[in-house]
């Protein structure tokens, strides 16, 4: 595992897309501040334009350097994460500088991914923000395997890596911190 590791850190940096496991779903990911990456990312998922790009980091540091939380917000945080969540926050003034435009979209809001799987806070430690989506095309179900996912992406993604624990399956749960109280948001 720390070979693919270091492969897809070199690959993220290199400006490439790596498949990474979560607690959630595999995800597909570029580095979050890499325009042409997150947008080579939204080609190889067929993405209409404009549709956001949520970003893994970490820690709760990082997200607290990204965000833009209240206290209700700074609570749920630290006491659901990491976990099965993705929140949806204010981005702060770093987030709004540093990160590619497809990932803080034009109202401030970004959505933030702190997974309970270690490969893939390492792989956001060592080469992060990376993009947190699900892995795979637009509008298909989530691949639920490296080879399935290899099926679908090809050589448009550098890297895959996999390893324990198994994701479980079920998207993370979109959680509202923007404006107050936290309240879960139903997918589309």
């Amino acid at each position: 595992m720390p070979r693919a590791l270091a492969d897809a850190v070199r690959a993220l940096a290199d400006g490439g897309l790596v498949v990474y496991p979560t607690d959630t779903l595999l995800g597909i990911g570029a580095r979050a501040n890499d325009p042409e990456a997150v947008e080579r990312l939204a080609r190889a998922k067929g993405r209409p334009p404009g549709m956001p790009v949520s970003v893994m980091v970490s820690s709760l540091a990082e997200i607290e350097a990204l965000a833009e939380v209240g206290p209700a917000g700074r609570r749920f945080v630290r006491t659901q994460l990491p976990g099965p969540f993705t929140v949806l926050v204010r981005g702060s003034a770093r987030a709004r500088r540093t990160l590619a435009p497809p990932v803080i979209g034009p109202s401030g809001i970004v959505g933030l991914r702190l997974p309970d799987h270690p490969l893939a806070r390492e792989l956001a430690r060592r080469a992060g923000p990376i993009t947190a989506t699900s892995a795979n095309p637009h509008g298909r179900p989530p691949c639920r395997t490296v080879p399935a996912a290899r099926r679908a992406f090809g050589g448009a993604v550098a890297v895959y890596v996999s390893g324990p624990p198994r994701p479980s399956g079920v998207p993370s749960q979109l959680i509202d911190l923007a404006h107050g109280t936290p309240r879960a948001v139903p997918r589309r």
